[in-house]
């Protein structure tokens, strides 16, 4: 059987709809939510058993400038978003792409909270990732979902993506803000304790009763919304459905696809394929040919869900191609590699946030610090990416010491009372007595160690990183801890023991992806459009250019582009001459 095999051929059962969506995150389902709300019949299909991908495992932030209520609130305008970008893109700025992307915010925005159970937090502050470049903005730009209670999809509940384990707190997931500040001072004062103990008492009551956590936040939150807001519009959501290859007519248009599962056959997709099924980044061949640190396939850790390359090798079937005309291939986060204790199976944990932390720093081999710690993961991740360039493997140290650890804790490793013995049998933490010990055991020159600490540790107690600035933005200041002084981002690394735990390079997807045009159209080498076949979300070049703006900078742009494929599916096909596609789009006065 080969992709341009027609339908009628076929012996598997038939499956009618106007829009085939591929991939069940942020972008797939703003896409069906759109066109079912325009009267359009929506397939979503995703291969994965469980719906929302890499966004459910997301703490679910968007980044919107231009959001009514955020620009409303600080007086936030399109030019001072364009400068930013601008910025933050430089040579790789998408004028047209950013135009589009800023021009259809307010309306998606206003979309999914006028017409879906989609409920967006509008924090005050959470400042732009790179606060030194003109445009930046401490607040406004972006917004996260509300909390949501799983039972909002009925029977269909334990198909929701799980959390990522390793980033809950014993299967709390805390949202990024208060919540999550406040559980970071449990083991610090009676007040936080008891807010995060009555947390886990209801993860773990729920759990007990229902088989999982009822109240759901982050990631997790917006696509039980979103979901659920389909599911009510009659988008028909497939899990465990992959897809097997696209079908084509004798013209070259996309009409469909083969897939497999429990509901094989062909869908006959009247205006065309959306593919929205992640980026690449879990694809080791691909990953060779488009990540410079990974030649060889195995020096990357994704934490991603679903971004295993189908969407990208579907399109180049077709004859698309992938876009790699971007500052940086992938959106970059640190990662720590370590054991599940009862499996023994490879656990990840993103450091997206801890390292930023008062009482710790990362260093390279030598011993030497090689960068700012409290960037953002993808601008930290590009700084161990450019200073690690001629190495034959990329990784660093996350180093602090005992009043760190009873503290904050690293990451995974989480701080007094929790027994340490747990993280080095999880061979995700190692301990020194000595600094010269803890080094001697994780292969670090000890001397070019215990010289970056006695400069770092006298950087500390002035309050200022002379040596890579670290503390000094509010982006940098919302990374660390507020209540510290007088710096949120530096304290001494001095009391042993000292600890450290490895890092090497994961991502949140691709930033590199399936080449679109102007209006996520598929092209292919010469800029022509595919007919019938579409890309948004991760799977798709990002029109930020390799740069990372701010929180949510995946998902922003997944519901915005998602929402105007799906507003304009009908109108796109018509113009690619499909009469069927022509047909079906005067039927529903597209």
């Amino acid at each position: 059987m080969t992709e341009n095999t027609p339908a009628a051929d076929r012996t598997e059962t038939v499956h009618h709809c106007d829009v085939l969506v591929v991939g069940s995150g942020a972008a797939g389902m703003a896409t069906a939510l759109r066109a079912a709300h325009d009267g359009l019949s929506v397939i979503v299909t995703e291969k994965s058993p469980h719906f929302g991908g890499t966004t459910a495992l997301s703490a679910g932030w968007s980044w919107v400038p231009g959001n009514p209520k955020g620009a409303a609130a600080t007086g936030d305008t399109r030019a001072e978003a364009e400068e930013y970008l601008q910025a933050l893109s430089g040579e790789y700025y998408n004028e047209e792409g950013v135009a589009g992307f800023l021009d259809t915010v307010p309306e998606a925005i206003d979309f999914f909270e006028d017409n879906t159970s989609v409920v967006f937090s509008y924090p005050e502050k959470a400042p732009d990732y790179q606060m030194d470049l003109p445009g930046a903005r401490l607040g406004g730009r972006a917004i996260l979902p509300s909390d949501a209670d799983i039972r909002m999809l009925g029977s269909r509940r334990k198909e929701l993506q799980p959390y990522l384990s390793s980033y809950t707190v014993f299967g709390y997931m805390p949202q990024v803000g208060p919540d999550m500040a406040t559980i970071l001072k449990a083991n610090q004062s009676v007040k936080a304790f008891t807010y995060t103990a009555s947390k886990l008492l209801r993860t773990w009551v729920d759990t007990a009763l229902f088989g999982q956590p009822l109240k759901r936040t982050n990631g997790s939150a917006l696509m039980t919304r979103m979901v659920a807001s389909a599911l009510d519009a009659g988008v028909r959501v497939w899990t465990s459905t992959p897809v097997q290859e696209l079908v084509k007519n004798d013209d070259g248009a996309v009409t469909g696809a083969v897939l497999s599962g429990p509901r094989a056959g062909t869908v006959q997709a009247r205006l065309g394929v959306v593919l929205a099924g992640g980026g690449f980044s879990g694809d080791a061949e691909l990953r060779k040919q488009y990540f410079p640190h990974d030649a060889n396939g195995g020096e990357h850790f994704t934490p991603t869900q679903g971004h295993d390359g189908s969407s990208a090798r579907m399109a180049m079937a077709a004859g698309g191609r992938i876009n790699a005309d971007v500052s940086s291939p992938g959106s970059w986060a640190p990662v720590t590699v370590f054991k599940d204790l009862v499996t023994r199976k490879q656990r990840l944990f993103p450091h997206l946030r801890q390292i930023g932390l008062p009482g710790m720093i990362t260093v390279d081999k030598h011993g030497k610090r090689f960068g700012n710690e409290a960037l953002s993961y993808h601008d930290f991740g590009r700084q161990m990416l450019d200073h690690m360039k001629d190495e034959e493997s990329v990784y660093a140290w996350i180093i602090g010491d005992e009043k760190l650890m009873d503290k904050y804790g690293i990451g995974f490793a989480k701080p007094t009372p929790i027994p340490r013995q747990l993280f080095y049998a999880a061979d995700y933490l190692v301990k020194g007595e000595t600094v010269a010990e803890l080094a001697g055991k994780i292969g670090v020159d000890a001397a070019g160690l215990e010289a970056t600490l006695e400069r770092f540790n006298r950087d500390a107690v002035a309050g200022e990183d002379t040596e890579f600035g670290r503390g000094s933005t509010a982006y940098n200041h919302f990374r660390g801890d507020m209540d510290h002084k007088p710096n949120p981002n530096l304290a001494t690394i001095d009391q042993g023991p000292f600890y450290a735990a490895k890092v090497q390079m994961g991502d949140l997807g691709s930033f590199a992806g399936i080449d679109v045009d102007e209006r996520h159209a598929v092209i292919r080498e010469d800029g022509s459009r595919i007919p019938g076949l579409y890309s948004v979300g991760a799977a798709a070049v990002s029109v930020f250019g390799g740069g990372y703006p701010g929180y949510g900078s995946h998902i922003g742009p997944a519901l915005v582009f998602g929402y105007r494929m799906g507003r304009d599916i009908a109108e796109l096909a018509a113009e690619s001459g499909q009469p069927e596609a022509l047909k079906r789009a005067m039927e529903v006065g597209a």
